[in-house]
């Protein structure tokens, strides 16, 4: 007998894990596949800085908003605007008035992941791919050869999505930024310089085509990004199993910087990992296809500029929970309330991340930075 889930979510990320947050909370059950072989499968990444107005408001909807307050990060919503010359442009500390709260993404992805009933995640459950069965039915193949029927499919599965195909032929492309990450253990101690120019939150170093840009973590760690504009082959020709060389290639586009910056890469500790920056076309939409739809990166894949990436994610997961809860017995009504709020939304923040990342890399960068949060803040 094929195994058949009613409801069918294939990526456990922050979207994903909100949605099933949501539809536990109102008595529904829905199964989760993830390729990553379990919860600890690898690092989730860095700081999120959570939007009163998407993942809040998120956090509130799955029941969780009072335990997100007691993991944020006190003083991670300081930030740091400097010039290549390491001359402070812009600095502001952390007062605890921001609307914005800073958090761990691991940490996040702990809270959703207890709130879920144990067993709901299948884990090392890569999707191989999934077709229509007709009246809004799917089968989805793992690469296990495993097989399932499901009457409602959710790509919560990022920007390489398996269930992207079945509503639209979009796919992500690169942007012309390419990243750099390090981290800084224990930075207070063993890199006090790096500490210093970071801050208690967040640092943007920024120059014509290129920067840094870093933040604290909650264990006192540094995380880095350089970050250069450059062709989408320049991370092949590094070779970033010698960490040494690698480290060499990355600061010869930063020579004339002051060393208290470059010292981000050149004092990093571990392996530099590469990360080419992908989004999917502003705007992307998809007429209404029985039975499956998307959400996160899957739906509206954006270059991180203006920080939206995981505060969509959640608020998609969410909404989406709200409107199947809203709608019992008519899932084609469902996702179309989900959809006609998820287009617009997410247009509207794929355009201002684009605009944002085409800012950060000119040569005033600085200071058009400066006046955009002294705008916000005043």
């Amino acid at each position: 007998m094929t195994t058949h889930h009613p409801i069918t979510v294939v990526g456990a990320g922050l979207g994903g894990l909100a949605l099933a947050r949501v539809l536990h909370a109102h008595g529904i059950e829905a199964a989760l596949y993830d390729l990553d072989a379990s919860p600890a499968a690898r690092v989730q990444g860095g700081m999120l800085d959570i939007h009163e107005d998407s993942g809040q408001q998120a956090l509130r909807a799955a029941g969780l908003y009072e335990e997100f307050l007691t993991l944020v990060h006190r003083g991670g919503e300081a930030v740091r605007i400097l010039d290549k010359d390491a001359t402070v442009v812009f600095d502001e500390a952390d007062d605890g008035t921001g609307g914005r709260p800073e958090i761990d993404r691991g940490d996040l992805r702990d809270l959703l992941l207890g709130s879920l009933p144990e067993g709901t995640v299948r884990w090392g459950a890569k999707v191989a791919g999934a077709r229509a069965l007709g009246e809004g039915r799917h089968e989805v193949a793992l690469a296990d050869g495993t097989v399932f029927t499901t009457d409602l499919l959710v790509g919560a599965d990022g920007a390489w999505s398996r269930v992207r195909p079945l509503v639209s032929d979009a796919r992500p492309v690169y942007t012309g930024v390419s990243f750099v990450e390090a981290d800084l253990h224990d930075a207070e101690l063993r890199h006090p310089v790096s500490a210093e120019v970071v801050g208690g939150g967040m640092l943007f170093a920024l120059g014509e085509g290129r920067g840094f840009l870093a933040h604290r973590e909650t264990d006192g760690s540094l995380h880095v990004y350089a970050a250069l504009e450059s062709p989408e082959e320049w991370l092949d020709g590094i070779d970033f199993t010698d960490t040494e060389a690698a480290r060499a290639r990355v600061l010869e586009h930063f020579a004339d910087w002051d060393k208290s910056l470059r010292a981000l890469i050149a004092d990093a500790d571990g392996a530099l990992v590469p990360r080419r920056i992908h989004a999917l076309p502003v705007g992307h939409r998809w007429q209404r296809v029985p039975g499956v739809t998307l959400l996160g990166d899957a739906a509206h894949l954006m270059s991180p500029f203006a920080g939206e990436g995981a505060n969509l994610a959640l608020l998609d997961g969410a909404e989406l929970g709200l409107a199947l809860a809203a709608h019992p017995g008519d899932t084609e009504a469902a996702l179309t309330a989900y959809e006609e709020k998820l287009f617009p939304r997410s247009e509207r923040s794929a355009t201002e991340s684009a605009e944002q990342g085409a800012q950060l890399f000119r040569a005033d960068a600085p200071q058009q930075l400066a006046a955009l949060f002294t705008s916000h803040h005043g």
